[in-house]
C-alpha cells in the first residue's frame, strides 16, 4: 500500500459496477479501494443463508477482479479475527491506519448505511465526495421535480417521462404500438394443462470462491432461514450476461403474457431472474432494456412482453428508488392502516396448510426467489388481511430475497403491498379473495381450503380475511372511489353473514 492515501474509495456489497461514478478519476498509485464484510449487514436483519452467500460471494469475485489490475484493495473478511462486525467500526479502523485525505463512494441505495458511513467521516473531519449513482436512467433528483406538488406520485407518468427522455420504445413522439402499457394483455394464466416444458433457467456451480463462501455462513449463521443447497445465482460480471442472454433468448417472448400466472412447483417460469445482478450492480440497466428492445425490433419477442419487462426496469426500479430517497427517513414507520399483528412463525418454515403460500414460501427459503405476483398477491396479500405490522412485513422481504436491497423492497413492500404509504405509491390497497389466487394458479385444485368459501370448516383463509378486511376497514376505504365496487358487493353481505366472518377470521388467527 503507497505510504500516502489521497482518496479512500468506499464499496459496498451492491455496487459491483466497474464504471461506477466512485472510479471516475480513480488512481492506483496515490489511491485504495475499501470493501468490508461485516455480521451486521446479515444480522440486523434475520437474512437468509441465499441472501448472505449471494452478497459475499459477488463481493469477494469483484475484489479480486480490481486485486487483478493491481488496484490496492482494503478487504476485511467477515471472519477476520479483529473484524468488528459493523460498517462503522471497519471503516473507522481503515481510516486510521491509511490515513486517506477524503472519502470517496457513489451513493448507496440503504439510508442507515449511508448515515452510518456519514458519522465516521464526520468523526474524523473527513470530506465524503458522495456521488450521483450513474446506474441508473433518472436521478432521485429528477425523480423530486417530477414529484413536486403531486398528492400522488403514480409510476404511469413517470415511465413515460423516461420512455420519452431515453426514446426507448418510441416511434418519434408515439410509444410503439401505439400504446404505453400493455398490461392488460398480460394477465394469461396457464390453464388446466399448466405451462408445459418451461426453459430451464441458468444457473451456475459454485466455484473456489464461492464454496469458501458457503461454508462460511453454513458455519456462521446456521441458524438463519433457508439453505444453501441450490445455490446457483450469478456472482459475477460474465455470469450476470450469460443469465440476461438466456432470459432473452428463452423467456422473454412469453414473458408478458404469463408474467403473472403460478403453477405448483414451479420456480422460475418465464421470468427474467436478473433483478439480483441488477441490484448488485453487476448487469446496467441501460444494456437490460437494449437487449429487451432489439429483441423487439428484430422480431423475436412481441411489444406486449417486451415492453412489459421494460417497464419492470426502466419504469417500476427507478420510480420506487425515488420513492425511497425522497421519503425517507420517515417512510419506513408508516403504517396508514394501523395493523399490528405479529408476522405468523409459518413465514420463516413454510409449514401451513395454505397451498399457495407453502409453495411461495418454500421456494423462497430454497432458492431466495419468488417472483412479483407471489409476493404480492401472496405471501404480500396475506400478511396485509391478517393485518401484519409494516414494518415486519418489511423485514421479511429484506430477510429472505437475494435481490433485496432496501431502496427497492421498502417501497415494493411498504407502499405497493401493504398500503401502509396510505396511497403515495398504489392508487388502492392490493386486496383479492382466494379467488383470484385460483384464477391465476393451481394451487386450489391441491389445497384443503375452498377459495368460494368464507366460513365454514373449508374456508379459504384468504377469502374470510379478505371480507374482514373490508369489513373492519369500510369507512377509510369508502373514501376511495376505486373500492367502490368491492365494498358494494361486501354490503350486499347480511348482518348475520358479516358476523360469522368476523368470527371465522378471529378463530383464523387464533390459529396460526
Amino acid at each position: 500500500m503507497h505510504p500516502v492515501t489521497r482518496n479512500l474509495v468506499l464499496v459496498l456489497g451492491d455496487q459491483l459496477d466497474a464504471s461506477a461514478s466512485c472510479w471516475q478519476d480513480f488512481d492506483p498509485a496515490q489511491d485504495a479501494v475499501w470493501m468490508a464484510e461485516v455480521d451486521e449487514e446479515s444480522t440486523h436483519v434475520m437474512s437468509s443463508k441465499q441472501r448472505i452467500c449471494v452478497f459475499l460471494s459477488a463481493m469477494r469475485h469483484f475484489a479480486q477482479s480490481l486485486q487483478d489490475k493491481q488496484w490496492p484493495v482494503i478487504y476485511s473478511t467477515l471472519d477476520a479475527s479483529d473484524n468488528s462486525g459493523t460498517l462503522a467500526g471497519e471503516l473507522d479502523k481503515a481510516i486510521q491506519r491509511y490515513r486517506p485525505q477524503q472519502l470517496v463512494m457513489t451513493a448507496p441505495g440503504d439510508w442507515r448505511v449511508l448515515q452510518s458511513l456519514r458519522g465516521v467521516a464526520l468523526q474524523h473531519g473527513l470530506g465524503l465526495d458522495l456521488r450521483d449513482d450513474s446506474h441508473f436512467f433518472s436521478t432521485v433528483r429528477d425523480f423530486s421535480q417530477h414529484s413536486a406538488g403531486r398528492k400522488q406520485i403514480r409510476l404511469e407518468y413517470f415511465y413515460r417521462e423516461l420512455r420519452q427522455k431515453h426514446q426507448v420504445l418510441m416511434d418519434g413522439k408515439k410509444p410503439v404500438g401505439g400504446e404505453w402499457n400493455f398490461d392488460a394483455d398480460n394477465r394469461g394464466s396457464f390453464g388446466k394443462n399448466g405451462p408445459g416444458v418451461i426453459p430451464a433457467p441458468t444457473r451456475f456451480e459454485p466455484d473456489v470462491i464461492t464454496r469458501e463462501v458457503m461454508q462460511l455462513v453454513n458455519r456462521r449463521f446456521a441458524d438463519h432461514p433457508g439453505s444453501l443447497e441450490t445455490f446457483g445465482w450469478p456472482v459475477n460480471r460474465t455470469q450476470a450476461l450469460q443469465v440476461l442472454a438466456d432470459f432473452i433468448q428463452h423467456r422473454l417472448p412469453y414473458f408478458g403474457q404469463y408474467q403473472d400466472a403460478m403453477w405448483e412447483g414451479e420456480v422460475w417460469l418465464y421470468h427474467s431472474h436478473v433483478s439480483c445482478a441488477l441490484n448488485l450492480k453487476l448487469l446496467n440497466p441501460r444494456e437490460v432494456v437494449a437487449a429487451a428492445e432489439n429483441a423487439f425490433h428484430t422480431g423475436h419477442a412481441p411489444i406486449e412482453s417486451v415492453e412489459g419487462f421494460v417497464r419492470q426496469v426502466l419504469g417500476w426500479r427507478e420510480y420506487v428508488r425515488g420513492i425511497y430517497w425522497t421519503q425517507m427517513p420517515e417512510y419506513l414507520e408508516r403504517n396508514s392502516m394501523q395493523a399490528a399483528a405479529k408476522l405468523p412463525g409459518f413465514f420463516w418454515t413454510g409449514d401451513t396448510d395454505m397451498a399457495c403460500l407453502r409453495d411461495a414460501i418454500g421456494q423462497t427459503l430454497k432458492h431466495g426467489y419468488a417472483h412479483h405476483i407471489q409476493r404480492l398477491m401472496v405471501t404480500g396479500l396475506y400478511a396485509l388481511l391478517y393485518g401484519v405490522h409494516p414494518k415486519e412485513v418489511h423485514e421479511w422481504y429484506l430477510a429472505v430475497y437475494v435481490d433485496a436491497v432496501e431502496w427497492v423492497e421498502l417501497p415494493n413492500t411498504l407502499g405497493m403491498s401493504q398500503y401502509a404509504d396510505g396511497g403515495l405509491m398504489a392508487s388502492k390497497p392490493y386486496v383479492a379473495s382466494g379467488k383470484y389466487i385460483d384464477r391465476m394458479s393451481n394451487h386450489c385444485k391441491g389445497c384443503r381450503f375452498n377459495p368460494a368459501l368464507s366460513t365454514g370448516e373449508t374456508a379459504c383463509p384468504f377469502t374470510t380475511l379478505y371480507w374482514d378486511y373490508l369489513d373492519k376497514h369500510a369507512d377509510t376505504l369508502a373514501k376511495n372511489p376505486r373500492m367502490l365496487m368491492q365494498l358494494k358487493n361486501l354490503n350486499r353481505l347480511s348482518d348475520a353473514d358479516r358476523d360469522a366472518i368476523r368470527q371465522q377470521a378471529q378463530n383464523h388467527r387464533l390459529s396460526v
